[in-house]
């Protein structure tokens, strides 16, 4: 089977890496062909071409971050944070490569959040909808603690 992947965190250089590695060798372990996209702070590393993009049978996606998915219309698109690349990989393949077996298209959520998603529901619906409204979601942790924070006051 045919997959491409995404992976992106909010810094790029360590658990994005890392995701995308799991996620070829879980790939290739399996019998599949996979291609991995890697977003960054640095930019993009391995950027998916169209036609891998036409040819893949799934689309799986690693993020802490937002990823355009306007490419991947009429894709199986397999959603998942970092940390279901880093930890779970092959779990994540094998349910791409079941749900694309089954027919399904569109947009899934896996992983992790599936986890923590139903008790994080609760808690999002009674107080969520105020916060949706007024202020923005705002993902990375601390600014004044990232890696271009720490970089501007080593060199200055």
């Amino acid at each position: 089977m045919k997959l491409v992947a995404v992976t992106s965190c909010p810094t790029g250089i360590a658990h994005s890496q890392m995701a995308a590695e799991n996620l070829l060798q879980a790939g290739e372990r399996l019998g599949h062909d996979i291609d991995v996209e890697v977003q960054g702070a640095m930019g993009t590393q391995d950027e998916l071409s169209s036609d891998a993009i036409a040819e893949a049978d799934a689309v799986i996606i690693t993020s802490d971050t937002s990823v355009s998915r306007d490419r991947f219309d009429g894709k199986l698109v397999l959603k998942g944070t970092v940390k279901d690349g880093v930890n779970n990989a092959e779990a994540v393949v094998e349910k791409a490569v079941e749900l694309a077996e089954a027919g399904k298209t569109g947009s899934v959520t896996f992983g992790s959040g599936d986890d923590g998603e139903d008790a994080d529901a609760g808690a999002d619906d009674s107080s969520g909808d105020a916060a949706e409204s007024d202020e923005p979601v705002r993902r990375g942790g601390d600014p004044e603690k990232g890696l271009f924070a720490r970089l501007k006051k080593l060199f200055s």
